[in-house]
């Protein structure tokens, strides 16, 4: 989860970076900052899709252990029995541990591969949540003419920051107007 946090803060980091850059001529420059973490963590939805990712990520990962550990006694098996074996035979049995073994090792980048399963399940589950909050974001940036926004939980070190200037719960009402969010008074920060 951490991780399309950090992403998804790297992603609005570059963004609002060079779309600032082309507001910055002008005379009364204003900053903003959100903290997605915190924003993504006070929207139902996208807790609802990351237990389903850890959910489908889990069960993927039981049945590949399991593939694993019947690779594995195969191998043990055939060990047992391979001085007994004749040649033909010991050769068949090989021959059919290395096939299951790259069987598993298949399942295994289908499941978790960079255009894998879990992959796909994300951007289908994630993205257009993501997609909302940078609308929102967007939104927010423009109507209050800020030139850039900065995401505190991105790979970023922002050493100082005053909350005045912490548009997050804005962002979360914006995002609240198509999905639901966490009411503002009952929208608790983490410890940072």
């Amino acid at each position: 989860m951490r991780t399309i946090k950090v992403i998804f803060g790297s992603l609005f980091l570059s963004v609002f970076l060079i779309a600032g850059i082309n507001s910055a001529n002008a005379q009364n420059q204003k900053y903003a900052y959100v903290d997605t973490e915190y924003i993504l963590d006070n929207i139902p939805e996208f807790q609802d899709a990351q237990d389903e990712l850890d959910e489908l990520s889990k069960n993927w990962q039981k049945e590949i252990e399991a593939s694993y550990t019947l690779v594995s006694d195969l191998y043990k098996k055939y060990q047992a029995e391979s001085v007994l074996l004749p040649e033909d035979v010991k050769k068949k049995r090989e021959d059919e541990i290395v096939k299951k073994e790259q069987e598993v090792k298949e399942l295994q980048r289908k499941y978790f591969g960079p255009e894998g399963d879990l992959f796909q399940k994300r951007q289908e589950l994630v993205k257009p949540i993501q997609e909302k909050v940078y609308n929102a974001i967007e939104t927010i940036a423009a109507t209050r003419n800020y030139a850039f926004v900065f995401d505190k939980a991105g790979g970023m070190t922002l050493l100082y920051t005053n909350p005045e200037f912490d548009i997050s719960d804005d962002v979360l009402d914006e995002v609240g107007n198509v999905m639901q969010t966490v009411k503002r008074d009952q929208r608790a920060r983490g410890e940072k």
